[in-house]
């Protein structure tokens, strides 16, 4: 998140696009955690209700993530006068 503000603030368009490929790490890692959260509540039924909270908080990163996204667009769309979609969300 702080990456994207500076790269907004110092219209960097390199720094926005790095941050855009970064998000796909951030996906990844989303996947990962929900695959072991539904692995341990499988294997651990009293664990569902703290393996919830944490596939929702997984969740709530990668969405923060995905805004991240949407303002590094933004900085080059403002220092390019072109807008693309960078790494569209699969969720």
């Amino acid at each position: 998140m702080r990456n994207s503000l500076k790269a907004f603030i110092d219209h960097d368009v390199d720094m926005a696009r790095q941050i855009c490929d970064a998000d796909d790490e951030v996906d990844r890692l989303q996947d990962s955690v929900y695959e072991d959260c539904i692995a341990a509540m499988i294997a651990d039924p009293a664990t569902i209700q703290r393996n919830t909270h944490l596939i929702w908080c997984a969740h709530n990163l990668e969405r923060i993530a995905d805004r991240c996204t949407n303002i590094c667009e933004r900085v080059i769309y403002t220092v390019t006068g072109h807008m693309q979609e960078i790494n569209i969300s699969k969720y």
